[in-house]
């Protein structure tokens, strides 16, 4: 029996590892090649501030290579799947509108993309009835507004509301 188009592997197990293990030796050899320009040596005053960091790097680094020469020999994590396609589809389905949630808060404020966020996770994911969503989002995005901006005295994001509010 052949699995659904939906199930079929976007990644492998192997392809992650290597993936995996190259990032994060890139990593460690930023952390080398810094430590190293910062200086690593050790002073008469004790470690210099690239000290800790050269070691750490060089850690990382050697076990990125264990991992990978690992991953390179395993030939059957091939055929593992890491990630199915519709796995693929719920790790998008949360990480797009958590991207654009980021990006937005730059010209919208911290309260109405927290608004706008919680609105599509409840209705697109949840199935929540539009009366709900709305409460919810609202209530949530204003007692952050309390919580943050006037018991704690912590300014975050403000946009074009805020603004019309007086609250900039």
């Amino acid at each position: 029996m052949t699995p659904e188009p939906q199930d079929k592997a976007v990644a492998s197990n192997r392809s992650l590892e290597i993936i995996t293990a190259a990032i994060l030796f890139t990593l460690g050899l930023v952390m080398i090649v810094d430590s190293r320009r910062v200086g690593m040596a050790w002073a008469d005053d004790g470690p210099q501030s690239g000290y800790f960091p050269f070691y750490v790097g060089l850690i990382l680094c050697t076990a990125c290579v264990i991992n990978l020469v690992a991953a390179l020999r395993d030939k059957a994590a091939t055929k593992q799947a890491f990630l199915t396609h519709s796995q693929f589809k719920m790790v998008m389905a949360l990480l797009v509108p958590t991207t654009v949630f980021v990006i937005i808060i730059k010209w919208t404020g911290i309260y109405l993309a927290s608004i706008l966020l919680i609105s599509w996770f409840m209705r697109r994911l949840g199935g929540f009835s539009y009366l709900k969503t709305l409460a919810v989002s609202l209530g949530a995005s204003l007692s952050l507004f309390v919580m943050f901006e006037i018991w704690f005295k912590v300014p975050l994001p403000k946009g074009p509301i805020e603004a019309a509010l007086g609250f900039v």
